[in-house]
């Protein structure tokens, strides 16, 4: 793990219509930090998007639809998990909600698509907040050509 890094797993109340998931309350302890803007991405199978930084900012990431391969880079240098990577597939056939702190690089590859990703943020959008580290940066040296991860989950 990542220190900071939360995956909730969450509970779907299936019935006949369906089912109900509850998915962030304000009282969930890793949502301390508290609701800024919830955002969604839709992306088609294939696409890489990474890597993406914030100096202050949490995200909550939530795969409505599809699956995608998220690889996170601690970058903190005072963080006892300091330049350790983390990969976790978000599925919606599995539900999770992931908590990023600021600080850890993040970036995602969509395996099975179309694919929408729900997002909150402790804080709104502020350009001064945002960083960008390229895709194949050598200092953290993750490969995203690598293909499907290999699981005893069948993902259909």
């Amino acid at each position: 793990m990542i220190t900071g890094v939360v995956a909730k797993n969450l509970i779907r109340h299936p019935d006949e219509r369906g089912y109900f998931e509850e998915i962030i309350r304000k009282t969930d302890g890793f949502f301390a930090e508290g609701f800024g803007q919830v955002s969604r991405s839709h992306m088609k199978t294939g696409v890489v998007k990474a890597w993406h930084i914030h100096k202050t900012q949490t995200d909550w990431w939530f795969v409505v639809r599809g699956v995608i391969r998220v690889a996170l880079s601690d970058r903190r240098g005072n963080s006892e998990t300091h330049g350790k990577i983390l990969e976790m597939v978000l599925d919606e056939a599995d539900p999770k909600v992931l908590k990023i702190p600021p600080g850890v690089a993040h970036g995602l590859k969509v395996l099975k698509g179309p694919s929408d990703l729900v997002y909150v943020t402790s804080g709104i959008y502020d350009p001064s907040e945002e960083g960008r580290i390229a895709f194949d940066d050598p200092d953290i040296g993750y490969d995203w050509v690598q293909g499907m991860p290999i699981t005893n989950k069948k993902i259909t």
